[in-house]
């Protein structure tokens, strides 16, 4: 069994998500010290909050530099939420650097008519590229969202599943090298987030 640590940095929902991955039998250890990322196999970024706090919170516990050279060097992680968004370089939510290991934007969700920002509530994702986790994943499967802001990766390739927002398609599923990123919440998101949570530590 792999060895997965979640990160905290005191802004995820971290008893949510450990719940989510004891369901499958994935017990995770909790990460604020660099001699503790170590020693995992894989790593969890959760989050739930605004981007520039989650920043400076992630900047206090010293685990920037190794979150970096974990994704650089391809070993896994996996993000949700605020901590897909926390992966790219910029956001339209405030002026701290993000961790940059993926390069594109965060922007604010576009105006849509009868759809209100934030976004909250259940949702259908839809396949677009290839990865890993979503193979024999059932496409439209419905997952549950809070979130205002959304990814628009450089590279297309990156997003590999999106959702309808009004008329507009936004990102709501990332990979790149072997790091993946929900916008959605899985452990929150019933079987179809059990499901995803599964695909990943299979893959693992």
């Amino acid at each position: 069994m792999a060895k997965i640590g979640l990160i905290d940095y005191g802004m995820g929902n971290l008893f949510s998500v450990q719940q989510a991955f004891l369901r499958v039998s994935q017990p995770l250890d909790i990460v604020s010290d660099f001699k503790t990322l170590n020693s995992c196999d894989a790593l969890i970024l959760p989050g739930v909050g605004s981007f520039d706090p989650a920043m400076i919170n992630l900047g206090k516990t010293d685990l920037i530099p190794s979150i970096i050279e974990w994704v650089e060097n391809g070993k896994p992680l996996i993000g949700i939420c605020l901590g897909l968004q926390l992966l790219f370089e910029t956001s339209d939510e405030g002026t701290s650097k993000g961790l940059g290991v993926i390069k594109g934007h965060i922007r604010r969700l576009p105006k849509e008519k009868n759809e209100r920002i934030p976004h909250i509530g259940w949702a259908p994702i839809y396949k677009t590229n290839y990865c890993p986790i979503l193979e024999n994943y059932p496409d439209s499967s419905w997952v549950y969202f809070v979130h205002s802001y959304s990814a628009c990766p450089s590279e297309q390739k990156t997003t590999v599943a999106t959702t309808k927002f009004g008329q507009a398609d936004v990102s709501s599923m990332v990979w790149h090298k072997n790091t993946g990123a929900f916008q959605f919440h899985p452990e929150k998101s019933g079987i179809a987030g059990q499901k995803l949570i599964f695909n990943w530590i299979n893959w693992l």
